[in-house]
């Protein structure tokens, strides 16, 4: 297994691979209000760019481990994340991809053969479908499983981390640049740039920001966490004319167990979760019965975010709808 964040307890990452698992095999939708089914609707599909483009290819990119990446052909790409899914896809190139990682749910790609297995990825199902290229994260693994890969001759470009905001036209312009096309990722990255710059434009100037703490949840494992400053959540949450309640309250880890006293120093206006972990503890009814929420501002005015799974921390061509979906969950009728 690998990190969900850097420093993520292993657990967590077994406990979110079942999850996942099982989220990807039921049906989508929301739990406990109609803004968070709103949310997963608006963020199930990519919008490819106008043009498509054509890779002018061979390329020699840096690969964030380092090495340097000769692509000469991109008729056959799998990306190994939801993310870098998103990315090809968007870029117009989605008719290149020719396998998916669990995490890419968004309509384009369900039907994709799945390469892994929770999230590891399976060096044999990747290479029986014979790509050009492979795209990964740094947290992408096992080891064993991507030395298999390179070690057949297939070109693999590791692609350093989302963590925040900055992190949208680095990684567009890393993905556009491998794959032969560094125009559509500038168009790319000026259409996110600009789509999220809209959003925050809209956002109620307060004086007093709201706190909000973001909770991972996995109800049927009973996981329960609150993010802090290295939880990828900050970023957005600014974003939002927001605070992190979590990273406030001085939480340095990327997750901590929900605690009573944790809450009551984050004392969150609102609480933001993955619509999916939101439905595994019962919805709203359910999130108030873990100790210590119903006490916290958010949990007495039920005040609840929702945002799916697949692209609240993606930090890539959608986060301008994850943000504004942010923004009117949290804002409601007071814009």
């Amino acid at each position: 297994m690998r990190r969900l964040r850097t420093r993520v307890a292993g657990v967590l990452l077994a406990v979110l691979a079942l999850t996942v698992t099982t989220a990807c095999s039921s049906e989508d939708g929301a739990a406990g209000s109609e803004p968070a089914a709103k949310a997963e609707a608006a963020a199930d599909r990519v919008e490819p760019l106008a043009d498509t483009p054509v890779p002018q290819l061979p390329v020699t990119v840096r690969s964030s481990d380092g090495r340097k990446v000769t692509v000469r052909d991109a008729q056959r790409i799998v990306p190994l994340s939801g993310s870098l899914s998103e990315i090809v896809f968007t870029l117009g190139l989605g008719d290149r991809v020719v396998a998916r990682d669990i995490t890419a749910t968004f309509a384009q790609a369900e039907k994709l053969p799945v390469v892994t297995r929770n999230h590891d990825v399976s060096a044999e199902s990747v290479l029986s479908l014979k790509p050009d290229l492979v795209l990964a994260e740094t947290t992408t693994g096992p080891d064993e499983a991507m030395d298999q890969i390179r070690d057949a001759g297939v070109p693999v470009l590791v692609v350093d981390p989302a963590k925040g905001l900055d992190d949208v036209g680095p990684r567009i312009g890393t993905v556009a640049r491998a794959l032969g096309v560094p125009a559509a990722g500038e168009e790319l990255t000026k259409r996110s740039v600009d789509r999220i710059a809209a959003v925050r434009k809209d956002i109620p100037k307060k004086t007093d920001k709201p706190r909000v703490a973001f909770l991972y949840l996995r109800g049927t494992a009973s996981v329960y966490l609150i993010g802090g400053k290295d939880s990828g959540a900050t970023s957005l949450l600014e974003a939002a004319g927001a605070v992190d309640g979590g990273a406030e309250s001085g939480l340095e880890k990327d997750f901590t167990t929900i605690t009573t006293e944790a809450l009551a120093k984050a004392a969150p206006d609102a609480i933001l979760v993955m619509s999916k972990g939101l439905e595994s503890v019962g919805g709203i009814d359910g999130l108030v019965k873990i100790p210590g929420v119903a006490q916290t501002p958010a949990g007495m005015e039920r005040r609840v975010v929702s945002i799916e799974d697949g692209v609240l921390l993606n930090y890539g061509p959608r986060t301008d709808e994850v943000l504004k979906s942010l923004v009117d969950q949290l804002y409601g009728d007071t814009k």
